[in-house]
């Protein structure tokens, strides 16, 4: 199963792609990088484009997005908002499931404490996927942690369905 994880944002936009299988082994991953200074309806459109590519050159089988996080203004949650809700438009145009999770249930998944800081996530990111270094920057090592808290979450989910 391969995973396309998204660290939503207006102006960094965090995506990983992450295949499960005996181990889980990460593809790609990278930062939709865009002006903050252009309109919003041109960043999006650039983020449904950027998006669009990633998800035809991977083919993921499903997506994971990060949930606006609740503490913060609330001018960045919309804009969060925006991103995220592109993102579940890319995925269903191409008829994929979409999960999302809080940064919380995130930061459990990858380091066991979901109160982590970005330095302790990194380092987790890093161990789980068996990587020499921690992948920079911390907008593309969030979206690789969504998609391996999907894949941790998908593998317990399974297991609970098989005991039940």
């Amino acid at each position: 199963m391969r995973i396309l994880g998204i660290d939503p944002g207006t102006v960094n936009l965090g995506y990983g792609v992450v295949d499960d299988g005996q181990e889980m082994r990460m593809v790609d991953y990278g930062v939709l990088s865009l002006s903050r200074y252009a309109r919003l309806e041109e960043r999006l459109r650039s983020i449904y484009d950027g998006l669009s590519q990633i998800v035809a050159k991977h083919h993921p089988d499903e997506v994971a997005i990060e949930e606006p996080f609740a503490g913060c203004n609330i001018h960045s949650a919309l804009a969060i908002g925006r991103a995220q809700a592109i993102a579940i438009l890319v995925a269903a145009n191409q008829r994929l499931p979409v999960h999302c999770y809080s940064p919380a249930q995130i930061k459990q998944q990858v380091t066991s404490y979901g109160g982590s800081d970005k330095k302790q996530v990194q380092e987790g990111v890093r161990m789980l996927l068996g990587l020499q270094e921690s992948p920079q920057p911390s907008d593309a090592s969030d979206a690789l942690a969504v998609a391996i808290c999907h894949i941790q979450q998908s593998r317990l989910d399974k297991l609970l369905a098989t005991e039940g």
